[in-house]
């Protein structure tokens, strides 16, 4: 079998402002995301078989290793349409980023599959991948771009934004996930909608080398922040710190060594923003 590692980072949203609900369900945004180095790890191994088969396997027992994967479904969905037959795929998942956290930890393994089925079948250019990460899911793209990267539409449409050199520290409940679907859900309930054009500042904010912090938003924080306490905790114990996506994940945009929490809550330290997306290991 041939095999191939790759390497997924997680992505914090700078900002993230909702535009307004789709036709579909979904929700137009605006959000600067920026990579993150931290990373999941797929190990890929493809070998012939009598048929197309995918087994999926890991360290992490929170999540399914069936269909109901995203990397299980962007492995089908790149084998129906390179139209491959008699390919067996093996991916073991070496989880690192925290789940149901806002950090696209399924996102970039999916990309990632994507991505390495790709470099060891040679198959697509890169417009293709893009094409089915936007198929996949809202955050696909962003992780297979890569860096700091503008999201609009549902999230898939992406433009290559400045990097700059920021620390981060992140900071988790333990127990505690919240969904996308819960997040934009409450929402869309809030009879106030802010509307703050924190983007369209941290474009300018970036482009222009300044400071970023007076910028950092999300209107899913606004949606969800009242109904729990132990984001009310970590906006107590560090009042600079923002919420990445749908949550439960707060950053901080320095390196903070020891957490003034208690033991309910992860503290991850000494990340730094990165220029890539998914990538070989």
């Amino acid at each position: 079998m041939k095999d191939i590692k790759i390497k997924c980072p997680a992505k914090i949203n700078l900002t993230l402002e909702v535009v307004n609900r789709r036709a579909d369900g979904f929700h137009n945004i605006k959000s600067i995301m920026q990579l993150i180095s931290l990373y999941d790890f797929l190990t890929i191994k493809i070998g012939h078989a009598d048929s197309n088969k995918i087994t999926l396997d890991g360290n992490c027992t929170e999540i399914p290793y069936n269909e109901k994967n995203l990397v299980y479904k962007a492995c089908d969905l790149f084998l129906k349409e390179s139209e491959i037959k008699n390919c067996e795929i093996k991916i073991f998942i070496e989880k690192n980023i925290p789940i149901s956290a806002g950090l696209a930890g399924g996102s970039t393994d999916a990309a990632g599959t994507l991505y390495g089925l790709n470099k060891l079948l040679n198959t697509f250019d890169n417009h293709k991948l893009n094409e089915l990460c936007a198929r996949l899911g809202s955050d696909l793209n962003v992780c297979l771009n890569g860096g700091c990267v503008l999201a609009t539409s549902r999230g898939e449409v992406t433009q290559s934004m400045p990097v700059i050199n920021r620390p981060v520290t992140l900071v988790k409940p333990i127990h505690l996930g919240i969904s996308a679907k819960e997040a934009y859900t409450k929402y869309s309930e809030k009879k106030f909608k802010p509307k703050n054009n924190m983007t369209e500042k941290m474009i300018e904010a970036l482009t222009n080398k300044q400071d970023i912090e007076p910028y950092l938003y999300n209107d899913l924080e606004y949606a969800v922040f009242d109904d729990y306490k132990e984001l009310q905790e970590i906006k107590k114990a560090y009042p600079n710190a923002i919420m990445s996506g749908s949550g439960s994940t707060y950053f901080v945009l320095e390196n903070i060594e020891k957490s003034t929490l208690g033991s309910e809550y992860i503290l991850i330290n000494n990340i730094e923003f990165i220029k890539n997306g998914v990538n070989i290991a």
